[in-house]
């Protein structure tokens, strides 16, 4: 019954994805977004003004 005895590479294959799960789940779990826009500039104030005539 070989089904019984599988091969070493079953346990290498589960080991490397417990690996690179646990690690995507770490780097996902701890990112924190950095906000980098630059401040929006203020508007400059107009004053209101009538026509000359």
């Amino acid at each position: 019954m070989p089904q019984l005895i599988p091969s070493p590479w079953f346990l290498i294959m589960l080991l490397t994805w417990t690996v690179i799960l646990t690690t995507m789940l770490l780097k996902t779990s701890l990112y924190e977004p950095t906000n980098n826009t630059p401040p929006k500039p203020k508007q400059a104030q107009h004053n209101s003004w009538d026509w000359p005539w």
